[in-house]
C-alpha cells in the first residue's frame, strides 16, 4: 500500500486530501483543507491572492505535476505537495 504514496519533494509541505466523493475544482477543497490543518501556520493563514500565486508559479503539485485551480479531484486519497513550505 505504501508503494502508491508518491515521494515528497524536498522543502515542501504535504497535505493529504481524503475525499468521500469527487470534486470538480481542487482550489476550494485545498484552501479549506489548508485552513483546517494545524501543522503549518503560514499556510493556515494564507490569503486568497497568495494562494492563487502558488498555482500560478507552479508550486502546487499532484503526483509531481503542476496542478491547476480547476483540476478535478477523484474520490479517495490525493497527496498534494506545496513547494517552499
Amino acid at each position: 500500500m505504501s508503494d502508491n504514496i508518491p515521494a515528497r519533494p524536498p522543502k515542501s509541505f504535504r497535505i493529504i486530501l481524503d475525499l468521500p466523493r469527487s470534486e470538480k475544482r481542487m482550489d476550494n477543497v485545498l484552501l479549506k483543507a489548508l485552513r483546517e490543518q494545524n501543522d503549518n501556520a503560514k499556510l493556515k493563514e494564507i490569503s486568497r491572492a497568495e494562494f492563487k500565486e502558488l498555482f500560478t508559479s507552479g508550486k502546487i503539485l499532484i503526483k509531481g505535476q503542476r496542478a491547476k485551480p480547476s483540476s478535478a479531484l477523484a474520490t479517495g486519497t490525493t497527496y498534494v505537495d506545496i513547494l517552499g513550505y
